[in-house]
């Protein structure tokens, strides 16, 4: 199993790390209009989240098929761990499914507070799963991340929202997720992966949201709904791009900046402000993710340099 590895310029060139980065920001932008968009449709315009979910991925085709396929890639199923990219695929549906369900009773900057234990879990889960083992350095950051994140949840002194634990199945689906595509990476192209996460996403969820489909009420709603898969669609597709020409050790960190447009998008369209909960969980939760890259960027860096370094020691 060989990695796909960048080439050297895009590891050294200053220009090409500021257009990646560029990149990751403006995905960040979109995944914070994709879950505002869900929220507003399952809580604001009462829409089934069966059927916000389906459409979702239904729009990442349409949006797919229009602007990205006829000039950046040809859609392709021939995959050498096909049953893989099956399974990926049900986690991502799974994933969407309980984001969206607990986008209709969390605020906006929880929900993105409590999914930012994912690079802790995909360090945590990358051991047993691709024999990735970490050590006591990373260990300690992600116990801080937990702990980050039962803040935000406060058990034992406010009410824990039922909401929250569906929050946290959902970001365990994707750190699945995300390992899952770590490992196929070494097997198939991005277009390939590209194309399998959205065609079954509509392929599976297509009888239940029809069941329980509810007629758009307007425009408005029709044209929420239809921007699901451009705020989708782009915003995998500008995460692909960044990674292309950047390493992920660079780019993790701006991950986190998807709390202040959460944040602002909630204030904006639903008036919720962060609470003091919120924010030192956050603050917990995103240093101790910004620990774990930095860790994992020294490794690299000693390992480029020097003789080669058993990761699982650091």
């Amino acid at each position: 199993m060989t990695p796909r590895l960048l080439p050297t310029a895009a590891i050294t060139d200053p220009r090409l790390r500021m257009k990646a980065i560029g990149l990751m920001v403006l995905a960040t932008i979109c995944f914070a209009g994709l879950d505002a968009t869900a929220k507003c449709l399952v809580t604001v315009k009462a829409v089934p989240v069966l059927q916000v979910t389906w459409l979702r991925f239904v729009g990442h085709i349409v949006f797919s098929a229009s602007a990205l396929w006829p000039f950046a890639f040809k859609p392709s199923l021939r995959s050498k761990k096909p049953l893989v990219q099956i399974i990926r695929s049900l986690i991502m549906i799974g994933t969407t499914g309980f984001n969206f369900v607990a986008l209709q009773y969390l605020q906006l900057d929880q929900t993105v507070t409590i999914f930012f234990l994912a690079p802790l879990l995909v360090a945590l889960l990358a051991g047993p799963l691709l024999h990735e083992w970490v050590g006591w350095h990373r260990m300690v950051a992600i116990v801080a991340g937990f702990l980050g994140v039962l803040l935000v949840m406060h058990p034992g002194i406010g009410t824990l929202h039922w909401a929250m634990l569906i929050a946290l199945v959902a970001t365990l689906g994707y750190a699945l997720y995300n390992l899952s595509t770590r490992y196929l990476a070494a097997f198939d192209p991005p277009e390939v992966t590209q194309t399998y996460t959205p065609l079954a996403g509509a392929i599976v969820l297509m009888p239940f949201a029809l069941a329980v489909w509810t007629p758009p009420e307007s425009l408005t709603v029709w044209l929420l709904l239809a921007s699901l898969g451009f705020w989708g669609g782009l915003g995998h597709w500008l995460l692909i791009l960044a990674h292309r020409i950047a390493p992920a050790s660079v780019l993790a960190p701006f991950i986190y900046l998807g709390l202040i447009w959460m944040s602002f998008a909630g204030y904006l369209v639903f008036d919720q402000v962060p609470t003091w909960w919120t924010l030192s969980g956050a603050a917990i939760v995103i240093l101790s993710g910004l620990y774990l890259f930095a860790r994992e960027r020294k490794v690299l860096g000693a390992k480029a340099v020097g003789p080669a370094s058993d990761i699982a020691t650091q």
